[in-house]
């Protein structure tokens, strides 16, 4: 069984220098979809974080008449605190709100001199309250429109940041949906020009088949060198896909990081390499493999 095994590469691999032409053409096709899915893994992985990211700095921001006394604003935040959709809840007063505001605006003089000419604060109490999911903003909105509370809540602000994360989950779906388009559009040329190159190696081993066939060679040891070369063109495409990415997510890490502080793209490639290069073979070895298998089943009656 081992030697039959042995000789099957054997030949496989002499067929895949054989055909150098046609298996590179192929290797180039399979290194074009097994690219593009591997962006698709990345950008997935881009856009949690990113998403991530802007979830983190969304929240609802609870603003206070002045009439509203500070022992009232600390027992809703409380409440607040209790409930199961909230995730923090911070009080800022009036004297925090208007120290915040001088220190944002500290280089802005004309700013300064209107604060200075005000005799009183004009800034109002809030409560700055982060949900433990974006899709739960809603219930802690319908919580606070009470009438109970209409006495002493001026405004809540959300609709602008629930907008902005809405719009940004859109578009992150409509990136992956053509993203997994592509790769299904390259993947399947792939697998044809895969099915055409083992059909043609087929053809011109025709007479070596016709004499394996007349030897009394099985099955396997006729059919096994085509499934060899499909699994080589798969092997060898998912290691240069990788080496051709490699340079361009260093060069694009840079730019990903000024919009995404936290993400920090070439450690997150090189550190989960293995995994990439494991999903990029075995995705290679698929194409070719059932390329093969499929071409060897048509056009080679064993």
């Amino acid at each position: 069984m081992a030697t039959t095994l042995a000789r099957i590469i054997k030949f496989g691999l002499q067929s895949f220098s054989r055909n150098g032409w046609l298996s590179i053409t192929t290797i180039a096709v399979l290194i074009l979809a097994l690219i593009v899915f591997n962006g698709l893994i990345i950008f997935s992985a881009i856009s949690r974080v990113a998403v991530t990211s802007i979830q983190d700095k969304i929240d609802i921001s609870v603003y206070f008449k002045d009439v509203a006394k500070e022992d009232e604003i600390l027992k809703l935040e409380r409440a607040m605190e209790s409930l199961v959709e909230v995730k923090s809840v911070e009080y800022i007063s009036q004297e925090k709100a208007l120290e915040i505001f001088k220190n944002d605006h500290k280089d802005d003089p004309t700013v300064s001199q209107a604060l200075a000419e005000l005799q009183a604060n004009p800034l109002l109490a809030a409560l700055n309250v982060k949900a433990n999911d974006p899709g739960q903003y809603a219930n802690i909105v319908e919580y606070l429109d009470n009438e109970n509370l209409a006495s002493i809540i001026e405004k809540v602000s959300y609709t602008e940041n629930r907008l902005a994360i809405d719009r940004l989950a859109r578009l992150i779906d409509t990136f992956q949906n053509s993203g997994l388009v592509a790769t299904m559009f390259l993947a399947l040329i792939a697998a044809l020009v895969t099915f055409n190159s083992i059909r043609l190696a087929i053809y011109s081993n025709r007479e070596e088949i016709g004499i394996m066939r007349l030897v009394g060679s099985s099955n396997m040891y006729i059919n096994g060198p085509y499934l060899v070369n499909g699994i080589i063109y798969g092997a060898i495409a998912a290691v240069i896909s990788l080496m051709i990415a490699a340079p361009i997510v260093s060069l694009a890490s840079p730019y990903v990081g000024a919009f995404i502080p936290e993400m920090n793209l070439t450690n997150y490639f090189f550190g989960n390499l293995p995994i990439l290069f494991g999903y990029q073979l075995l995705f290679g070895i698929f194409l070719g493999g059932v390329s093969s298998t499929i071409a060897v089943r048509r056009y080679l009656k064993v």
